[in-house]
């Protein structure tokens, strides 16, 4: 491997997110919040699959991780992802029995709110400026 001054990592591919039904997980992100699937493959000896989505155009994917018996699912996931109409996309959510926090609009912040998927964990949605 060429020394590259200690660079070794380059970007960030993929987020786990721990899951308990992969199925329900993908329904959520694929049919609630509209992630494209990049990968829905089995993998041998396991009880799982390896699924990766993304909003679409997102060099940054998910990966719907199903959770063992040492890994905590309804977690604060740290996610932040963005809409170009957090209102409107507060609403859909809500129509949609999502699990939503209050829309926040806080001076020279971002307006954003949280939610929940099936296994409740949390991610943030802010509205960034097109």
């Amino acid at each position: 491997m060429k020394d590259q001054g200690g660079s070794w990592i380059q970007g960030i591919s993929t987020i786990g997110i721990p899951v308990t039904d992969q199925v329900a997980a993908l329904g959520f992100y694929r049919d609630i919040l509209g992630f494209d699937v990049l990968v829905d493959a089995p993998m041998p000896g396991t009880l799982g699959r390896w699924i990766m989505l993304a909003p679409h155009g997102s060099e940054v994917s998910i990966s719907l991780v199903l959770a063992d018996t040492g890994m905590a699912v309804g977690v604060q996931t740290g996610i932040r992802f963005s809409t170009g109409d957090v209102e409107a996309t507060y609403l859909w959510l809500n129509r949609h029995h999502v699990p939503v926090g209050e829309l926040l609009r806080w001076p020279g912040v971002l307006p954003m709110f949280q939610a929940q998927d099936p296994d409740g964990n949390r991610f943030e949605v802010i509205e960034v400026p097109r």
